[in-house]
């Protein structure tokens, strides 16, 4: 066992942490995102869900060392590839479970309780409930919903509902997507989806695209019927030499509106990514990795500050 800490650093996923800046959205979307008291505490939120996704990503791990050794991939990982021993990494999961679960509930006890579950969910997960189909794919979908609700119970602020149910879809998507790109990569393995993971024997190819294509769909009109709700004030500019009833009405627009196209071009690159190169099985990666998905990600985060903080 090398126990290094590079290695030590793998094995807390740290890439894996990007999923946790969902926490902001209600902090983003409520008009409070640079009010500092308020960005301070939803920001020590994140550092707290990051502590404790990357305790279950460790004992997800622990269970799963015997099936990693025969993953194509998985293997790589510190404990099945033996660089980490599993003494070590048990005693950095109880400590990084106990340490987020205490500052949890001197933060704010509500946010406590969702931290709670989220450990148990997550913690059941990796024990039974990835091994039951659809069930395994909600649950993923789940750790998404709780994050996003730990941001609104911290920052003292709510979404709207039509953008919540963006959200919902969009996780579903995202987990649907991470179970394809699996069985894709997985099909050139002689057994390996059977042996790696049972559920993905439960799952067609045609029967994710059909979960794929309904959940793409949703997301899509949640957020676009999200931005067309929305009642922003618009661009407001006093010209004497122009007509009011010229110039108004235009600038009276939904601006918000205009954010569908990075969606737009987000949902269609991601499946492409996954259809084409089949590298949706690690949705943070792809992020990372991808130029025009991020730049459609960055895109769109600029746009929404601005319309939100700056125009309306």
């Amino acid at each position: 066992m090398k126990n290094s800490f590079r290695d030590i650093i793998r094995l807390l996923r740290p890439r894996q942490w990007i999923k946790n800046f969902i926490i902001y959205a209600a902090l983003l979307f409520s008009g409070q995102f640079f009010n500092l008291n308020q960005f301070i505490f939803v920001t020590y939120g994140f550092f707290i869900f990051c502590a404790i996704s990357s305790s279950i990503y460790i004992i997800n791990d622990i269970f799963d060392v015997e099936k990693d050794k025969i993953h194509p991939f998985k293997r790589f990982r510190p404990i099945a590839h033996e660089d980490v021993s599993v003494r070590l990494a048990a005693i950095l999961a109880v400590i990084l479970a106990l340490g987020s679960i205490i500052f949890s509930y001197v933060l704010n006890p509500g946010f406590f309780l969702i931290t709670i579950v989220y450990f148990i969910m997550h913690l059941a997960y990796s024990v039974y409930l990835k091994h039951i189909e659809i069930i395994d794919i909600l649950t993923l979908a789940a750790g998404y919903i709780l994050r996003v609700f730990a941001g609104e119970v911290i920052s003292n602020s709510h979404l709207s509902a039509w953008l919540f149910l963006t959200i919902i879809s969009g996780s579903l998507f995202l987990a649907i997507g991470k179970r394809r790109s699996e069985i894709t990569l997985l099909s050139h393995q002689t057994g390996a989806p059977l042996s790696t993971r049972k559920t993905l024997s439960h799952y067609t190819e045609q029967l994710l695209d059909i979960y794929l294509s309904i959940f793409a769909t949703s997301t899509f009109l949640s957020y676009s019927l999200f931005t067309f709700l929305e009642n922003p004030k618009g661009l407001q500019f006093n010209f004497n030499f122009v007509p009011a009833e010229a110039l108004g009405t235009y600038l009276q627009r939904k601006w918000l509106m205009l954010t569908i196209i990075p969606v737009v071009y987000g949902l269609m690159r991601y499946l492409q990514r996954i259809y084409e190169k089949h590298e949706g099985e690690s949705p943070e990666r792809l992020v990372f990795y991808d130029r025009p998905l991020l730049v459609s990600v960055v895109v769109w985060t600029v746009m929404v500050v601005i319309i939100n903080y700056f125009i309306t």
